[in-house]
């Protein structure tokens, strides 16, 4: 912002600003601050294929005649046949590219430093070696200008009045095109785009980029300097007698990233001479470019009418094929990157990120965020966060199940089923079922103590706990981020309108209450008509999921009474467990082919509310996948938590499903086995399947692309067909990255997704299952290798897009937080036995007069909590001899005088069971409220960082302004009105 001279000397007389920044230098001792994205673009950061711009002559040439060739090829285009349009088009490419939009040199605009640009020039030969910059497809035939975007699309398609068109009107934003054929299939034309200079700093400006400022700039942390000097020496001298940490990655392995002490401001053209311009071909990052030429390819028309616009609906109608950001070079080299460096920031990812060699390595988030953008950034620091902090809970998970394991054998309740030979209990079904002895059931007893002992209510609150200590320490890690990346201004005031919300409400339009500025705006009753409509959408599919798990439900019924009726023995002594497990096996398929279905209805719900900005459409895309996923995944978990065996009935008056199928019973020792079963194997085989889908598919398709390469049938899924290219290494980069498959179309949803509802399950039913945060946290060390490995290998290159948070994921965990204290409380309640043991020991066992409890105290419970049934109680009127069976229930034998009834130990247990949900629900949410309040959100010295930089970010600008001024006077000799003296 470029202030008038007279108003900058009376609001410098207003805050008291000094008239030299060194004069604030000089009050205290100043440390350098650590910034991520100020500097990072310059040129002395940049692989080779990068700083190659620092040799290469600006020279203008003229414009004039290009214009007049460019209206005659226009004109004529429109007269000519398809095909011989595009060829006159594509020589007047050829010949008029070249000389179209220079990079004209303003020597006043540049800061000239010979030493820095030739440490970088010797340090870019060394990450080099010899191979030339052109040959690796990057640049354009004259091998300067840079290709910043790739569109991809058939000779064949009859849209070629619409292609031409789109060109034409990307030419006259600014853009400069050259096409060239693919190697692999003759149908296959590929459109390269460079953004010239003058475009870059058009679009930098309207889009509000942060660049680096020109001036260097220090802050203070005040509290270090005084109180904490010696303290922190102190720790300095401590850590470096300790090992190094084998986790951390090496300084000399990440040559690219250097630390800095630049700050950043919105980019503006009038005020190009406040910021730190080395290179023009350099000033703006490879992400930089690639994010404006796609927000103008998103912007540019291709028919008349507002609505026909937008390389999105291009591609979905067939004109272009592809549209993506092209890859730095090969993500392998023949030579060792220790001793020759790094070709390219692709190349430096996969060596120190991507390799399953490093799997116990921190991620490179700063090179992440510089290729990929910040919100793919986001991503993996989350996945990061979440992975370092699942090991605590892995561990504490391990040490109950390991306390279960070694007091198994000791445990009093599974003495008393082992040894129960003489126990008869009743049959499971109606139909060709036999009483059984209690003993047959010792396995089951055993294992299920594992998951339910005196550890588990103890786990339990320490995961509701682990649940909030999470969230609010990512809430600080990711403040330090946006810090880092520059994003703390970001979200507020560069959010962009949506291209298809522009187009549906073009002709309705109001004033912005922040910028002021007319744009589009959406009526509240056709938002809340279209809201209806996809909530009226979400309850179906909702309902849709309930009627599958029925379903499951029946089958189990079913089960069940076949496999009674088999003559196999094993079968019939392991009948629960047999009919759970294919129960669980049936409830899997089903639960993957729905997910298929969800994922359309999602898409098509959400393109129906028209989302205003991009970031609300993934939010409303994301929550409804979240919605039909957690209730699809989790609604059979939920029935074996809280409803299996409820309403079973007695023997003699069984509940039966439809008349005919009995209800099933718990097992004698609990639900709990039977939910641990389910959790284990749905929890076991998704991350199977998932990572399947991330990598396993990729790795198909694009092996499968390879083959049809080989034997010229054409690559990138395109058919026609090519030549014959033996070694992959010839092709130029966009014909590899056309081989390559694309990003999922809903961005990072998936990824997200995924990891949310591993987080559901680690802690919902955690309960149940000790062991889920040990199998989430092998499974994302896995995963986040995985990711790597897809992202910068077998995927083309995402748009670098930007973010200041995860979105909406943030609210589902916090809300997945709090359903987990619920769930938690009512499986130790409900599903487990730990509230009947407790009561029994403290009111009905052998040590309710001594004082003390222990494992004692529980005998004879097992008597206890089994009730007495006559299997020859009079029919018909004929007298039976009696023959008793034991089931699990609180009710009066048959000779009581009101048999059948619950007893008086029933309602005891009933009443204890309520009591401990309410107290488990309050002191958890008490404890983890305050927790919360205890942990800022963001640290207190990243605040005292902000403010100091904000202050001195107006004491630069005023300094900027006042030299940019007294240039201004000496080169033109003479003085403004109101210029400081």
């Amino acid at each position: 912002m470029v202030h008038h001279s007279g108003s900058i000397q009376s609001f410098k007389q207003q805050k008291g600003m000094h008239t030299s920044i060194s004069e604030i230098l000089k009050e205290k001792t100043l440390k350098p601050s650590r910034r991520s994205l100020p500097c990072l673009a310059q040129s002395q950061t940049h692989p080779l294929n990068l700083n190659h711009f620092l040799s290469v002559p600006l020279t203008p040439e003229p414009k004039a005649e290009v214009q007049v060739l460019k209206q005659n090829i226009s004109t004529s285009c429109s007269l000519l046949p398809p095909q011989t349009a595009e060829e006159a088009k594509d020589r007047f490419v050829e010949e008029s590219e070249a000389s179209t939009y220079p990079a004209r040199a303003d020597e006043s605009f540049l800061i000239q430093k010979p030493v820095i640009r030739a440490k970088s020039e010797v340090r870019a030969d060394s990450l080099r070696g010899k191979t030339p910059v052109g040959s690796s497809g990057l640049l354009f035939r004259d091998g300067k200008k840079r290709i910043d975007y790739i569109l991809v699309y058939k000779k064949s398609s009859p849209q070629v009045e619409k292609r031409c068109t789109f060109e034409k009107n990307l030419r006259a934003e600014g853009l400069m095109l050259e096409k060239e054929p693919s190697l692999t299939n003759n149908d296959i034309m590929f459109v390269k785009i460079h953004a010239p200079w003058d475009t870059l700093c058009k679009y930098a400006e309207q889009m509000n980029i942060r660049m680096p400022f020109r001036k260097k700039c220090y802050f203070t942390d005040w509290k270090s300097k005084t109180l904490g000097s010696r303290f922190h020496l102190r720790c300095r001298q401590i850590k470096s007698w300790l090992p190094r940490n084998p986790m951390k990655l090496d300084k000399e392995a990440l040559p690219d990233l250097e630390e800095t002490d630049c700050y950043t401001a919105p980019f503006s053209r009038a005020r190009m001479h406040h910021f730190t311009i080395n290179n023009r071909q350099t000033f703006f990052s490879n992400s930089t470019r690639s994010r404006i030429v796609h927000h103008v390819l998103q912007r540019t028309k291709y028919e008349d009418g507002k609505s026909k616009m937008g390389i999105n609906r291009l591609l979905g109608n067939g004109t272009y094929e592809a549209a993506f950001p092209p890859h730095e070079g090969g993500y392998k080299s023949r030579h060792p990157i220790k001793t020759h460096g790094a070709q390219n920031h692709r190349h430096l990812l996969y060596e120190r990120w991507a390799r399953w060699g490093i799997w116990y390595k921190y991620q490179p988030l700063d090179l992440i965020r510089r290729y990929f953008g910040e919100k793919i950034g986001l991503y993996f620091a989350w996945l990061g966060w979440y992975t370092g902090m699942l090991i605590p809970a892995a561990l504490v998970g391990l040490f109950v199940f390991l306390y279960g394991l070694f007091t198994m054998d000791s445990s009093q309740v599974s003495k008393e089923i082992c040894e129960a030979n003489t126990t008869i209990m009743c049959p499971m079904c109606v139909e060709n079922c036999q009483p059984w002895t209690l003993s047959d059931s010792c396995v089951f007893a055993k294992v299920t103590h594992l998951f339910d002992n005196g550890g588990t209510v103890f786990f339990a609150i320490f995961m509701a706990i682990w649940a909030t200590v999470f969230l609010e320490f990512w809430k600080r890690r990711r403040a330090e981020l946006t810090y880092d990346w520059d994003l703390i201004d970001w979200e507020e005031e560069e959010e962009e309108l949506r291209p298809q919300f522009e187009a549906k409400y073009s002709r309705l339009e109001r004033v912005n209450p922040i910028s002021g500025k007319p744009e589009p705006f959406q009526p509240f009753t056709d938002k809340l008509s279209r809201l209806m409509v996809s909530v009226s959408g979400i309850f179906f599919m909702i309902s849709l999921v309930l009627t599958a798990v029925f379903a499951v439900v029946v089958f189990r019924l079913i089960a069940m009474e076949k496999f009674a009726s088999f003559d196999f023995e094993f079968l019939k002594k392991n009948l629960q467990f047999a009919t759970s497990g294919t129960g669980v096996c049936i409830n899997f398929m089903i639960i993957m082919s729905l997910n298929v279905v969800y994922e359309k209805i999602a898409y098509l719900l959400t393109n129906l509310e028209h989302p205003r900005t991009e970031s609300e459409w993934e939010n409303s895309f994301a929550l409804k996948m979240f919605l039909f996923q957690f209730v699809n995944l989790n609604s059979s978990t939920f029935y074996i938590a809280f409803f299996l065996g409820r309403f079973a009935g007695r023997p003699g008056k069984y509940n039966k499903l439809f008349n005919r199928w009995r209800l099933e019973e718990c097992h004698p020792s609990g639900c709990l086995i039977d939910l641990c079963l389910q959790m284990g194997v749905i929890m076991f085989f998704k991350q199977i399947w998932n990572n399947f889908m991330e990598l396993g598919y990729p790795l198909l398709q694009n092996w499968w692309s390879r083959r049809k390469m080989k034997k010229g049938g054409g690559g990138g899924g395109g058919g026609g067909g090519g030549q014959n290219v033996e070694n992959k290494a010839q092709l130029p980069q966009w014909d590899k990255d056309w081989n390559l498959q694309p990003m999922n179309a809903h961005g990072l949803v998936d990824e997200y997704l995924e990891m949310v509802l591993q987080f559901g399950f680690t802690t919902i039913f955690v309960a149940a299952f000790p062991l889920a945060p040990l199998l989430a946290l092998l499974n994302n060390i896995i995963e986040i290798r995985l990711d790597a490995y897809k992202f910068v290998t077998q995927w083309r290159r995402p748009m670098p897009a930007r973010a200041t948070d995860i979105g909406i994921w943030h609210g589902i965990l916090e809300g997945i937080g709090v359903l987990a204290v619920i769930t938690n409380a009512f499986v130790i309640a409900i599903t487990s036995d730990y509230i009947p043991r407790f009561v029994y020991a403290f009111k009905y066992g052998p040590c309710v007069d001594k004082g003390y409890h222990h494992e004692k105290c529980l005998q004879g419970y097992m008597n206890s909590s089994l009730s007495v049934f006559d299997m020859g109680e009079p029919r018909n009127g004929s007298h039976v001899q009696s023959i008793y069976c034991r089931y699990r229930d609180y009710r009066a034998p048959p000779w009581s005088p009101m048999p059948y009834d619950f007893t008086l130990q029933f309602w005891h247990v009933l009443a204890a069971r309520l009591a401990f949900i309410i107290v488990f629900e309050h002191l958890v949410y008490g404890i983890k409220s305050f927790i919360a309040y205890l942990i800022p959100d963001m640290p207190k010295g990243l605040c005292d960082r902000m403010r100091r930089e904000k202050y001195l970010m107006q004491e630069m600008m005023y300094e900027a302004e006042l030299e940019h001024l007294q240039k201004e006077r000496k080169k033109n000799g003479r003085r403004y009105h109101h210029e400081w003296p």
